[in-house]
């Protein structure tokens, strides 16, 4: 009775795990640094835009990581790439207002 215990009691600890572990890495880019609401403009921006090439916990794919670039690069550095393009990334200045890009950068340069 007591292995039998046990044993269910590793099993749901380790379905747990899983679950929360999966669902951690799923939703990084729409839980982590949203503090105002403008973050939530940014992040949809983001989802529309740059998830094919940064990935969705901004880990990157095609294009680098975004997991701390806010230490790496200041907001008006941010504005300007999505503005221009560079590296390989397209300018954004057709697809995007001003206003999108200046929220888009703002919410990236939180990540530090």
């Amino acid at each position: 009775m007591l292995k039998a215990n046990l044993a269910f009691f590793l099993i749901v600890m380790i379905v747990l795990v899983i679950t929360a572990c999966s669902q951690g890495a799923n939703n990084q880019a729409t839980n982590e640094g949203m503090t105002a609401p403008g973050d939530a403009n940014a992040l949809a921006i983001y989802k529309k835009q740059c998830l094919s090439c940064h990935a969705a916990d901004l880990s990157g794919k095609v294009g680098p990581g975004l997991q701390e670039i806010g230490s790496k690069l200041t907001e008006q550095q941010l504005i300007e790439m999505i503005h221009d393009g560079a590296r390989g990334m397209p300018a954004f200045k057709k697809m995007l207002s001003g206003e999108e890009i200046q929220a888009l950068s703002q919410w990236l340069s939180k990540n530090k």
